[in-house]
């Protein structure tokens, strides 16, 4: 490639960023991010506390709401299914009146893989 051509590209790539919204452009950038349990962790427990059992030996304040461990463990639960579930889950967005972006469901997958036990059992 030519030193032309190469700064005709730099500066159409530019160009184009500098076009792009802003949220799209952020929204890019949080998926270019690795999932991380640590915002996982706080997002849930800002959003989900209320009605799950968020943390390790947490029992959920809504007794339908399954404790995040109780998910974690499921047999046969990979981060895909996980990460599907999270999408799908319980009607979502309706019941909670707010919505998970992708960048964030890989968090709280990659954060709720950490409540994973060996030998685990559900509290009674």
């Amino acid at each position: 490639m030519s030193k032309s051509h190469a700064k005709a590209a730099v500066a159409l790539s530019a160009a184009l960023l500098l076009a792009m919204p802003a949220n799209v452009a952020a929204s890019r950038s949080n998926r270019a991010l690795p999932p991380s349990p640590q915002r996982g962790l706080a997002f849930v427990q800002q959003h989900c506390a209320s009605c799950h059992g968020v943390t390790a030996n947490s029992r959920s304040p809504n007794p339908e709401s399954p404790p995040f461990e109780d998910v974690a463990n499921k047999p046969g639960l990979t981060v895909v299914t996980l990460r599907q579930f999270l999408s799908d889950s319980h009607n979502y967005p309706a019941a909670m009146n707010f919505t998970v972006d992708h960048a964030r469901i890989r968090d709280i997958a990659a954060y709720m893989l950490t409540l994973r036990k060996p030998n685990y059992r559900p509290q009674p």
